[in-house]
């Protein structure tokens, strides 16, 4: 059957698509009805149908697969390696589920895991899954007043975390942030379960902080069974940005998602039990969740966990784990694709990558020259796709498990199987034709593995992602696109103010409140600026109560850093601004609106369009002096 024929098939009969779909996971008990959409836009797949991810990951292997590789972890920081089974693997994930009982966790209880990318993270994941406890995974680059917001609004029960991460050789203290951010936190955990490294000295708080490695010892005969849950349980919370400066809390269901991850790693990703599956991202973003935990072990490969740069100890090592461990499918980011086009070429060609199939890139769009060079490079097709935590997996892609189609450089391709994408003009709520700049859309119901809601707000989650054009049941994705006449979509940007630095996407909201508690600043606006090695960067141009302070070129220059360590201590260095300017007014309308896309477009050099709103414009003089224009 041609992709044309499924495709038509998933939009117009999605409850017999996804009923096929379904039988790529096991089930405890069978679902009554595939679709429950009564609600609309609330979404319920596989209503009535009991499964668990930890089973369908790890314990349906265990048989045919048991003395095979499941998790390959890796760090180049401390020079460690080790391969667990997936027999090991379920033998790892019962004694940390253990613990978590003995803890007081129970089904639907929070635990946050604030970790580095080690084995006992994954553990902790799969743990939780294991006896419906829903994780949280805050990225280990977050510092305290990021990670405090989350821990206020999960409200865990139990708190996963380690006394350090490493980066480049140093370490990068965890528990101290942790303590700051639960003291900043309304919200205070029951306990705290610490990994203890030894990279870094900690300060254990009685009462409330436990060593894992302790009670690893006392379970470590624990055999957990499964706890089974109805398919629409949540399975976990991941936060990502938003444009009021507070993160969203993108729920997921169990048997949706692993119905969503079963089919993509068969349609898409082509991954076959045994081979070896290598994602570079980090397990606190949603590629982590997907493509390096859940995805690659429901589809019984063995998954690569990474910690530490591409380019040490030089910049062949991902290549070298590509010829060690034979990777078949790897999955990465433009950026990291870039840095690596900079270094010597004996790098990449003094290794066998010839088990190498295909390499998937996400995070940012992918530039001509970058494809041109790693397609050559490796002789492999580079497979471009689009997607968002809140889909939880690929909506434009190119789907070569169905039917091997070409892919157009710049495009990351076209709707897959279940994403009814549409193009909308945003002024008159029409549809888009061919190659008209439009917003990309998604008619409900969304198809199984996205978001069920904003956790805890289900009013934020309509008003948010399905509010913007009145009269229409349609998804927003907040992204500019354009179609060709074959149907294949280009991205070209957001239309909210959440920009996304080498794949991380980050609120300028956020950004901006973070500068505000500066002691000398009265004003800020950040912008996401276009950079070509990163996508973007964050830029910020500040209005201070005292201008004196910067009269001169090294006050400048001092209160500059002073700002970005405000920032790398709130957020975290992954927030940081690239460039912070001083100015004495910023660009707004006469009704006081900040006009921030005017203020990206002087940065990147583009014409700063209609200005006839603008209440002085002087101001946009001040921008082009700032940047020295």
């Amino acid at each position: 059957m041609s992709f044309a024929t499924i495709y038509k098939n998933s939009i117009e009969q999605p409850e017999a698509y996804w009923d096929g779909e379904a039988k790529l996971i096991d089930w405890q008990q069978p679902y009554s009805k595939v679709l429950d959409y009564s609600k609309p836009p609330f979404t319920q797949w596989f209503v009535g149908g009991k499964t668990n991810l930890c089973h369908n990951a790890v314990d349906r292997w265990v048989a045919t697969q048991g003395e095979k590789a499941a998790l390959i972890a890796i760090s180049t920081e401390t020079g460690s390696e080790k391969v667990y089974s997936f027999k090991e693997l379920q033998a790892e994930v019962s004694r940390t589920a253990a613990i978590m009982l003995a803890l007081g966790v129970g089904q639907g209880d929070r635990v946050l895991i604030y970790m580095p990318m080690i084995a006992e993270a994954a553990f902790a994941m799969l743990a939780c899954a294991r006896i419906g406890a829903i994780h949280s995974v805050v990225f280990g680059g977050f510092a305290a007043h990021s990670l405090a917001s989350r821990i206020e609004d999960a409200q865990p029960k139990l708190i996963v975390s380690a006394d350090a991460g490493s980066r480049g050789g140093k370490a990068i203290p965890y528990k101290p942030l942790l303590d700051e951010a639960i003291a900043l936190s309304a919200h205070k955990p029951g306990k705290v379960l610490l990994v203890n490294r030894k990279l870094a000295p900690m300060q254990l708080v009685d009462g409330r902080d436990v060593d894992y490695a302790t009670l690893r010892t006392q379970h470590i005969d624990a055999q957990v069974p499964v706890t089974w849950l109805e398919s629409n349980a949540p399975s976990y919370i991941l936060y990502t940005s938003g444009t009021t400066g507070k993160p969203k809390g993108v729920q997921r269901d169990v048997g949706g998602y692993a119905v969503a991850l079963a089919s993509s790693m068969r349609s898409i990703f082509c991954g076959n039990p045994g081979e070896t599956y290598f994602a570079t991202s980090d397990i606190g973003w949603v590629v982590g969740h997907s493509y390096i935990v859940y995805g690659p072990l429901i589809a019984g490969m063995a998954t690569i966990m990474y910690e530490g740069l591409p380019t040490s100890p030089d910049a062949g090592i991902w290549w070298s784990i590509v010829e060690k461990y034979k990777v078949t499918r790897m999955f990465s980011a433009p950026t990291a694709v870039r840095v690596l086009k900079k270094q010597p070429p004996e790098c990449m060609q003094k290794y066998d990558l010839s088990s190498l199939k295909a390499l998937y890139l996400a995070g940012e769009p992918l530039d001509e020259t970058t494809s041109a060079w790693i397609s050559e490079a490796l002789g492999v097709p580079i497979i471009d796709n689009y997607w968002q935590t809140e889909t939880g997996w690929p909506i434009l892609s190119i789907a070569r498990g169905i039917e091997d189609q070409p892919s157009k450089l710049g495009s990351p391709g076209i709707p897959v199987p279940g994403f009814n994408v549409k193009l909308f003009n945003e002024s008159t709520g029409e549809e888009c034709g061919t190659n008209e700049k439009g917003v990309v859309m998604i008619e409900g119901p969304l198809p199984p593995g996205c978001m069920q809601t904003v956790y805890g707000d289900d009013e934020r989650y309509v008003s948010t992602y399905w509010s913007v054009l009145n009269g229409k049941h349609v998804y927003s994705t907040f992204d500019w696109g354009i179609r060709d006449a074959d149907g294949y979509y280009f991205i070209l940007g957001r239309t909210d103010d959440v920009i996304n630095v080498a794949g991380h996407r980050l609120g300028t909201r956020e950004i901006e409140e973070s500068i505000s508690s500066h002691a000398n600043v009265s004003e800020v606006a950040v912008v996401g600026v276009e950079d070509k090695l990163k996508g973007q960067v964050a830029v910020a141009f500040v209005i201070l109560k005292n201008p004196a302070a910067a009269n001169t070129a090294e006050a400048q220059q001092a209160l500059e850093k002073e700002i970005m360590g405000v920032v790398d201590h709130q957020l975290g260095a992954v927030a940081r601004p690239a460039r912070v300017h001083f100015i004495a007014q910023l660009p707004k309308t006469r009704s006081g609106k900040l006009l921030r896309r005017s203020i990206q477009a002087i940065c990147e050099g583009r014409d700063p369009g209609d200005m006839s709103s603008i209440e002085d414009p002087a101001s946009l003089r001040q921008i082009q002096g700032a940047l020295g224009r």
